[in-house]
């Protein structure tokens, strides 16, 4: 009989498993040439290119969301572990050696959140904010894959 922590994670793998695939469907369809400041400022006028890199940004949010608050709670609690706030749920998970380092991911929030409020203002912000989400993209799928395989290994869920 399973229990609620591996139904959960059974779930968590699915759901995670698809956001990664439509994420990185995502950034190849915005970063299939390099994103510069007058690519970035093209977003105003440009409806198709825009509906790309929003489906980036909100995908990539999505899976560090999935990840960091519902993920990695759940699978600290099938460890057994005492989850806390975010911060040393993190600091769990790099001891653990899941996350290296656990501050990368309070970096990569920033990022969300340039991405998310700063493309009003400025196209140079936007344009490294996106980047710099390109470049940590790898950082949350692995992060995600280590504590699923890691559980799948334990027996959690199949």
């Amino acid at each position: 009989m399973r229990n609620n922590h591996q139904e959960r994670l059974a779930f968590l793998n699915r759901v995670v498993s698809k956001e990664i695939q439509h994420l990185q469907f995502s950034s190849g369809r915005v970063f299939n040439q390099p994103l510069d400041v007058e690519r970035a400022a093209t977003l105003a006028n440009d409806e198709a290119f825009a509906g790309k890199v929003e489906a980036f940004a909100s995908r990539f949010c999505r899976l560090q969301d999935t990840v960091g608050d519902k993920l990695l709670p759940v699978w600290l609690q099938a460890l057994g572990e005492k989850r806390g706030a975010v911060v040393d749920n993190l600091d769990k998970a790099e001891k653990l050696g899941m996350l290296e380092p656990a501050d990368r991911w309070l970096a990569i929030r920033q990022i969300r959140n340039q991405m998310v409020h700063e493309y009003i203002e400025s196209a140079h912000l936007l344009a490294d904010a996106l980047n710099e989400a390109h470049d940590y993209q790898e950082t949350i799928i692995s992060f995600a894959n280590a504590m699923l395989v890691d559980a799948q290994k334990r027996g959690y869920y199949n």
